[in-house]
């Protein structure tokens, strides 16, 4: 069960590439590498926190009501993580702006709640939140530092933003110029990295869906002889 939940949330039903929900954080602010962890480890503790939460709540509320108290619970999580965030990572706070507080709203987050956590125990709800959430984080953070990369030639740049004073040195610089690449930077460089990453991820799907047929044609014809035999 725990094996299957991981593949779901990482691969097979991964909430940004498969199901393609939250894109308007995903995409608006995976400018940076750090921008993405940022956003995306604060998805993932509210994935986790409110799975939870739903999971043990779940024999009290009624079905009539079951939604808004599900965006009640994420509001509060989403709430403490912006306080925390606006005490402790001002800078990187400022950066993202108004997605955090827009996390409430994140399908991913009101799906995995309605689908999962509402008719699952409190284990196992936190453990899909656990992986839906890493399965959403490393597509941020892919494409984050995807289009650092290419837009400004550079990896972890701001990285102190998010891990303090210790972190100031982490800065990669792969190539220097007097101008970026600016449609990496922008929106339209979103939108084509994260094609690109999805094209990449179905190409790999077909690959082993062949690999897997074939097994399968293989195992077929050694049982027909077998039986033949």
């Amino acid at each position: 069960m725990f094996k299957d939940l991981a593949i779901q949330g990482l691969w097979k039903n991964n909430p940004a590439l498969v199901q393609l929900l939250g894109l308007c954080p995903l995409l608006a602010v995976t400018s940076t590498f750090i921008n993405g962890l940022g956003l995306g480890l604060a998805t993932l503790i509210v994935l986790i926190g409110s799975n939870i939460t739903v999971s043990v709540v779940r024999q009290w509320v009624p079905n009539e009501i079951r939604i808004p108290v599900f965006v009640m619970i994420i509001a509060a999580y989403v709430t403490v993580i912006e306080l925390l965030m606006n005490a402790y990572t001002y800078n990187l706070y400022l950066t993202l702006g108004i997605f955090i507080p827009l996390i409430v709203t994140n399908c991913a987050i009101i799906g995995r709640a309605e689908a999962f956590a509402s008719k699952n125990s409190v284990l196992l709800s936190a453990f899909d939140g656990l992986t839906m959430g890493m399965g959403f984080t490393v597509v941020l953070v892919l494409l984050g530092g995807l289009r650092e990369i290419i837009g400004a030639g550079t990896l972890f740049a701001g990285a102190e933003r998010l891990f303090g004073d210790i972190a100031a040195g982490w800065s990669i610089t792969f190539y220097q110029g007097d101008t970026t690449f600016l449609l990496a930077i922008l929106p339209p460089g979103a939108f084509l990295g994260m094609g690109l990453i999805i094209a990449v991820k179905n190409s790999i799907d077909a690959k082993l869906e062949k690999v897997q047929t074939k097994k399968n044609t293989v195992t077929i014809q050694r049982a027909r002889v077998t039986t033949e035999v």
